[in-house]
Parts: C-alpha cells; sequence; structure tokens
C-alpha cells in the first residue's frame, strides 16, 4: 500500500514542486497540500494521512503548532519537518511538538522517502546536520541548578517569564511563540499575574517589572 502524505508549504512553487517529486517517488501517494499550518490541521483530520512533510515558517498557524495539534489531535498521523532551517530556535521547538523526521529542503527524493519510512516504522528521521547538533547538545556541559529566587505577590515562575516579555514590548502572538504554548494560555497568565499583582494594564506591568528587577529597563 503506498504512503498517503500531506504537503505543508507557504510557498506554492516549492509546495507543488515537492508534491511533483513525491509523485515520482514509488510507494508515496500525495492526498493534499496545504498553504499554512491552520490549513494542515484540517486536511488531517479530513484526510487522516499516514505522515505530513511540515515546512516551519508559514502563516496562521505556524509548523510548530500545526505539528503539536496534529500530534494531540491525531496521534496516527506522524510529521517530518522539511524546512530551510536548521537552527535550535527552529529545531528543537518542532521535536518537543513531536515532529519524528526533521530534513532542510536540500534534501533528495531518496532522503525524503528514508525519513518517511523511518518515522512509519517508530524510528527519527533526521537528517546527518540535525543529528550532529543532537549529539552536540546532548555533550554541551550543563550549568549547576540555582535555587529560584522568591518571586513577588505569588507570581510563578512562568507568569515571571510572561511578564518580562510584556516589559520587552512581546504581543501576546510573540509570546506564546516565544514560550511555545497558545495565546490562550499566555492571556490566562496574564490574568493571573495581573490579579496577583494588582495591576490594570500592560503600562502598569512594565512598571511593576523594573521595579522588581524581573526585567531591566532600555538604556538610553
Amino acid at each position: 500500500m503506498s504512503v498517503r502524505v500531506v504537503v505543508a508549504d507557504d510557498q506554492t512553487v516549492v509546495r507543488e514542486g515537492i508534491v511533483m517529486l513525491l509523485g515520482l517517488l514509488p510507494g508515496m501517494e500525495v492526498v493534499g497540500s496545504a498553504g499554512d499550518g491552520e490549513e494542515a490541521v484540517r486536511l488531517v483530520a479530513e484526510l487522516a494521512p499516514d505522515v505530513v512533510l511540515m515546512d516551519l515558517r508559514m502563516p496562521r498557524v505556524d509548523g510548530v503548532e500545526a505539528t503539536r495539534r496534529i500530534r494531540a489531535e491525531h496521534p496516527g498521523t506522524q510529521v517530518v519537518v522539511l524546512t530551510t532551517y536548521a537552527d535550535d530556535a527552529s529545531l528543537f521547538p518542532a521535536l518537543k511538538a513531536g515532529a519524528r523526521g526533521y530534513l532542510t529542503k536540500d534534501a533528495g527524493g531518496d532522503e525524503i522517502v528514508r525519513a518517511i519510512e523511518a518515522v512509519l516504522s517508530g524510528d527519527a528521521g533526521l537528517a546527518p546536520q540535525v543529528q550532529l547538533r543532537l549529539l552536540e547538545r546532548l555533550s554541551e556541559p550543563v550549568a549547576p541548578a540555582q535555587a529560584p529566587a522568591e518571586l513577588p505577590d505569588g507570581l510563578t515562575a512562568r507568569e515571571a517569564e510572561v511578564l518580562a516579555q510584556i516589559a520587552d514590548g512581546l504581543t501576546n502572538t510573540e509570546i506564546a511563540r516565544a514560550l511555545q504554548v497558545s495565546t490562550a494560555t499566555v492571556k490566562t497568565h496574564i490574568n493571573n499575574l495581573f490579579a496577583k499583582a494588582g495591576l490594570k494594564d500592560r503600562t502598569q506591568a512594565v512598571r511593576y517589572a523594573y521595579r522588581h528587577g524581573l526585567a531591566e529597563p532600555p538604556r538610553r
């Protein structure tokens, strides 16, 4: 039986090229293609493919959040990331979200097939440079743990982290992306920390963060 694949990439030329390439490979059947993460999640729910080839930088819903949703809601579908980026900020969030494969877009057809077959058999389908980075990360020295400082007004560590990012000028969407959570979760943290600290708006929150040393004022 053919492996049923959905391709998700916001660049039309790239997406169509991948679809065409997979169509030429034995044992591969492209059952759908998506231009963003939201559409990819919808197609997985509708088509139940075996694998999604997932780009990361996409509008509406990015590849990391789409991967997280697909793995949570449709565990029978595996995700192989196919992206231009192999930096830590792209790699580790995607793997934490549930991707079992990670390739860069210079991968050839044979490498894509091997990665798909690997994830379907329960293994990892990783590009050689990705495997090397994982080994390097595991061999990095671990800093000694430090006792957490006491936070004001009963704030949790995550609430203090959200507060610091508010002070840095990040929007809720940007905070959600940085923390790898949903915007609804960010709003919950903000509501909780506002209630604990007696804050009314983000301006007060920024001043509070500076006053308690949870963020540093910009240098002039």
